[in-house]
């Protein structure tokens, strides 16, 4: 990381980045942690969770859009946790917290049950070769982790520009009791509160369509 993105963590990080205990690998999280969203905010007011920020481009101008709403980062890159951090302390931005974990586990024990109101995942790592598709976050089992941590109603949103992997995201998430589809066609309309971001510009360049899709998490019994 560049000096500056040093600094962050250094300074920036007692104010966005959460403490998350962990488990065996540095980007686990302990089984018996827990967030207290009222306790890290201030406040109480619906949370939303992007998985996958990146460098927190969309997140960031979400949370500068809603005030009265809180956001949540995860990612594991650090240096996309440094970029985020310093870009939402120059716009001023208090409404926003990261946490540098494995995103599964987050949703499955981290996050109170029912806390998100909704959760983003903007064009994941697509692991495009065949031999690393298994590595894709949306994946049979990944709707029980999902679906944990959103509220009765609470929307799974979803974007991407590999043709593949939207194909098995609608697999997938068509076959989890708990989802339904928020959606008409064959796709989702494009989510006017995503910004366009570099890796959707990326896949625009390189001539690829951008699908999205639009779950709501039924309510429970």
């Amino acid at each position: 990381m560049s000096d500056a993105q040093d600094r962050a963590f250094d300074e920036l990080a007692p104010q966005y980045l959460l403490d998350v205990p962990r488990g065996i690998a540095s980007t686990s999280v302990h089984a018996d942690a827990r967030m207290d969203p009222v306790a890290e905010y201030g406040r109480d007011a619906r949370l939303f969770v992007e998985i996958g920020s990146g460098q927190g481009h969309a997140i960031i101008s979400a949370a500068v859009s809603r005030p009265d709403d809180d956001f949540l980062a995860i990612e594991v890159f650090r240096a996309g946790l440094a970029r985020t951090m310093l870009d939402a302390d120059k716009v001023g931005v208090r409404n926003l917290r990261l946490v540098e974990a494995n995103a599964p586990e987050i949703l499955a024990s981290y996050l109170p049950e029912g806390s998100a109101s909704e959760v983003w995942i903007f064009f994941p790592d697509p692991w495009h070769k065949k031999r690393h598709t298994k590595r894709r976050l949306v994946r049979a089992g990944f709707g029980d982790a999902a679906a944990r941590a959103l509220e009765d109603g609470g929307l799974l949103r979803l974007a991407t520009d590999w043709e593949d992997y939207a194909l098995q995201m609608r697999e997938v998430l068509d076959a989890e009791p708990e989802f339904e589809r928020a959606f008409e066609g064959e796709w989702a309309e494009r989510f006017d509160g995503r910004v366009m971001t570099a890796f959707e510009r990326k896949g625009i360049a390189k001539g690829r369509d951008i699908r999205e899709l639009l779950y709501r998490r039924k309510t429970r019994a």
